[in-house]
């Protein structure tokens, strides 16, 4: 189901976050259950949650905003394929978009950045994150599309 008929649908029961996000996967229109990671300028949580079974999830990457260096590469969404993750949403940057563009993994950035980030193991994981206006809870539901992106506390489609 597309996202803005999820809108239209569940007009009071979702949260619709603000359009900062580019697409950069191969796959535009993507859903699942929320996993998350809360980190700035350091992938290494990223890789470890990408490294476990994704069971059809939606990785929540939340990097702070951060402008300086990217926290996905090709190599990790290769990873997040073979791993059965659904799609990876980045607050914050991706490198490899070419490379990404043409894997069947949906991935919602801000932008790009040539630099790979730090690895230094800081951050955490599955907690809460809020960014754009939105609050991504692990368990609840993202469904991503060229439209935007719809997050529900329960499964809608």
């Amino acid at each position: 189901m597309n996202t803005t008929d999820l809108s239209d649908a569940h007009p009071d029961g979702v949260q619709i976050p603000e359009p900062i996000f580019g697409d950069f996967g191969g796959e535009i229109k993507f859903a699942g259950p929320i996993a998350t990671v809360k980190t700035f300028e350091d992938n290494t949580l990223v890789r470890t949650m990408l490294e476990t079974p994704g069971n059809g999830r939606v990785l929540v990457v939340d990097g702070g905003g951060s402008m300086r260096c990217a926290l996905l590469g090709d190599n990790l969404a290769k990873l997040a394929i073979d791993n059965g993750w659904k799609g990876v949403v980045i607050n914050g940057c991706l490198r490899d978009s070419e490379s990404i563009g043409e894997l069947p993994v949906g991935v919602k950035a801000l932008g790009v950045h040539p630099r790979k980030s730090l690895k230094k193991n800081y951050g955490w994981s599955e907690v809460p994150v809020t960014f754009a206006g939105v609050t991504f809870t692990p368990g609840h539901w993202l469904y991503a599309d060229m439209d935007g992106i719809v997050v529900s506390a329960k499964p809608l489609a």
